[in-house]
């Protein structure tokens, strides 16, 4: 029979709706509930993509003795993180001071209260490796409950009261300038990984908005090694395993140094982020391979994840069917053997595609099974032969049982997938790829954002199947949709997309802005938890912080406004505070800073819609490095005409009957050029 959770909408609660735990979502209900029986809560957080998550439910919430025990004596709550980022992030935080990691699944046991006093993450159903099993940890719960009930509620306590005390003072540190982001190239400089590319030990994780920092800081200063850092960790990452090399799209991470076996799930984020960063390598450098990854992942995400509203899917599991065993495992979708490869290729190309791909008889991953890879030393053949090998292992694959996906669509990370998606689109002439943002654009305005008469406007966290989740949007998905609402103004020239992230970003400066300028992740009116969350570090995906700092400072360049622009460099004084000391953890915020250091320089294009010499300097402008810089394209606007959808097009007229482009910064003006050329030069284009 199905508990509560048969009515949710995320996939992760659904798939524990068929469990014996009498699991609740979380609500003032299920904390009722615990109170008035006298136990206490185990709340339990996880994401559909999750392997121990998974394994977790296997072992012990579907094992009808350990449910029974944990409905006997204990409040059961089900957290999809990727829906309450603002639970997982309070939570985690005490999971993290109290065993010094974290991670998910996470399981925590609270007070009717919502207060903590006991912390886990994945614990197995006998005792193995010094962990406890999972029923050992519910009886020695339950035994400190029931027997020491004083010392539980004083634990509880002084967990809240330390997690309480724990306020941000970044205020007061001053906007970053270049010293301090010569500081933090330092820094990365130091954990940079020279052989293997990226930063860091094993696992080791994407980098994507170091990455980005990197190019912007090489556009900026003309740092060489920032420019190679960037590169080569770009190339590192689309030979290695962590790259699908059949159908593209990145998996989370590697658990290796050297990039070959991936964790395989494939998130949406990522995947975003890396499709934007290749595309920026590209316009840097003109690497082909930058250009072919970019388009890949671009074209990954439209084919895997784009759901039927016109929306993204937040991610694809990491397991599948292993058809040899019957089992759901890691990577069973994705690795090969030598004799797999001959018996879809014959033995010739299946040779070829072994050494071509790196695939050996003793395998790189498990069972003899190998990742595919793109080693620097495979052997030179002829592109179409590969083409037709790469095409046919394709084929064979998609007879295996794919992945499940998890089609939550998460605002924040379609916001990021709307950005990447529309300048993938315009640098690349694909303006399927700018349609494609353009409805998921249209699928956020319309499901995701309430303007109900009678209370506040807000945007929701999340929608599935088209119909809108229940829970607020957090300060992540005001940023990145703000930002990716952006990005599709400045290709499509449709100053709408400019009026919605206005509206956005008027929200976070009135509902998640301090007094001191610090911003919080949760809204003034949202939900109160034992703390406040206000976490200003990037780690997977750009924090709520950074990202609205980001999108704060790109409006105020397209509209002058002195509001957005002072809350853009207040909230960077985290970026003062913490670039110098931990760069690998505040990437976006980096990124925003080269902007603000730059300028950002303000672009307006003006000219007919059907003039090719105005799409000539539009794509100059797309193209151009200069960080952060904003781009509005429309038609002339001469003084007596009034202020139109762009700000930055007022008073912008014709140059000799020609279409013109009008780079500003710093409140200076360069002279008006109907010139490509001299529009990239002014922007620090390097030509691909």
């Amino acid at each position: 029979m199905p508990n509560r959770l048969a009515n949710e909408t995320s996939p992760y609660l659904l798939q524990h709706a068929d469990n014996p735990v009498d699991w609740w979502p979380w609500s003032p209900e299920a904390f009722a509930e615990a109170r008035e029986r006298g136990v206490p809560v185990l709340l339990s957080v996880g994401y559909s993509s999750c392997h121990w998550c998974h394994v977790l439910a296997i072992e012990s919430f579907e094992d009808e003795l350990t449910a029974a025990y944990m409905n006997e004596h204990f409040v059961n709550i089900k957290v999809d993180r990727e829906e309450r980022p603002d639970v997982d992030a309070v939570y985690m935080e005490a999971v993290q001071a109290a065993t010094g990691q974290g991670g998910w699944p996470m399981t925590v046991f609270l007070t009717a209260d919502a207060e903590p006093f006991y912390f886990g993450t994945y614990f197995p159903p006998e005792p193995r490796h010094g962990m406890p099993s999972f029923m050992q940890v519910l009886e020695g719960v339950r035994a400190a409950w029931v027997g020491r009930p004083e010392e539980v509620a004083e634990v509880a306590q002084k967990i809240t009261r330390d997690l309480a005390g724990r306020q941000l003072d970044y205020g007061k540190a001053g906007t970053p300038g270049p010293e301090e982001l010569a500081q933090a190239l330092l820094g990365l400089t130091r954990e940079y990984d020279a052989t293997r590319g990226g930063f860091g030990g094993a696992p080791k994780f994407p980098p994507s908005m170091v990455l980005e920092f990197l190019l912007r800081h090489h556009a900026r200063t003309g740092s060489e090694g920032a420019l190679q850092m960037a590169a080569d960790t770009c190339e590192a990452m689309a030979r290695g395993g962590i790259y699908d090399q059949l159908a593209g799209g990145f998996a989370r991470y590697s658990v290796d140094r050297e990039w070959v076996v991936p964790h395989f799930e494939k998130m949406l984020y990522d995947n975003a982020l890396l499709c934007r960063v290749y595309a920026h390598l590209w316009r840097a450098t003109g690497s082909e391979l930058a250009r072919r990854v970019a388009l890949e992942t671009a074209d990954f995400m439209v084919r895997e994840l784009r759901t039927g509203q016109g929306g993204f899917a937040s991610a694809l599991d990491a397991d599948s069917e292993d058809p040899a065993s019957g089992e759901h495992v890691e990577g069973a979708y994705y690795a090969w053997t030598p004799a797999q490869l001959r018996e879809v290729l014959g033995e010739d190309d299946g040779a070829l595609a072994a050494g071509y791909f790196g695939v050996t008889e003793e395998g790189t991953f498990e069972h003899g099974k190998s990742v595919l890879q793109l080693p620097q030393d495979g052997p030179a053949v002829e592109a179409e032969r590969i083409a037709g090998i790469k095409a046919r292992l394709l084929a064979a694959r998609a007879e295996r049982p794919a992945p499940g996906r998890d089609d939550k669509v998460v605002a924040a990370w379609n916001g990021l997938a709307i950005a990447a998606l529309a300048e993938c689109g315009a640098y690349f002439e694909r303006p399927d790829l700018v349609e494609r943002a353009t409805e998921a654009a249209d699928l956020l305005v319309r499901v995701h954002f309430d303007a109900a008469a009678g209370r506040a406007p807000r945007l929701s966290r999340t929608s599935k199947d088209g119909r809108v989740g229940a829970n607020a949007g957090v300060l992540e998905d005001y940023g990145d949709v703000a930002e990716g609402f952006l990005a599709l103004a400045a290709v499509t020239g449709e100053g709408v997309w400019l009026e919605f992230a206005g509206f956005l970003l008027d929200l976070v400066l009135d509902r998640f802005t301090a007094e001191d300028g610090s911003l919080y992740d949760t809204a003034h009116d949202a939900e109160k938890l034992i703390r406040r969350p206000q976490d200003p570090t990037d780690t997977a995906a750009p924090s709520g912080w950074t990202a609205a700092a980001g999108a704060l400072l790109s409006y105020a360049a397209h509209t002058g406004s002195e509001a957005h622009r002072t809350a853009a460099e207040r909230a960077l004084a985290v970026v003062h505070a913490l670039g110098p000391r931990v760069p690998r953890f505040i990437g976006h915020g980096l990124s925003v800073a080269e902007a603000l250091l730059d300028g950002p320089r303000e672009v307006a294009v003006v000219g007919h819609p059907d003039d090719p010499a105005r799409a000539a300097l539009h794509r100059a402008a797309l193209l151009g490095t200069a960080p952060g810089a904003v781009v509005a394209v429309g038609l002339p606007q001469p003084a007596e005409g009034g202020e139109g959808e762009f700000p930055l097009l007022a008073e912008r007229a014709l140059v000799r009957d020609l279409p013109a482009a009008y780079v500003c910064r710093h409140f200076v003006c360069a002279r008006p050029t109907t010139d490509p050329v001299e529009l990239a030069e002014q922007l620090g284009a390097v030509r691909p």
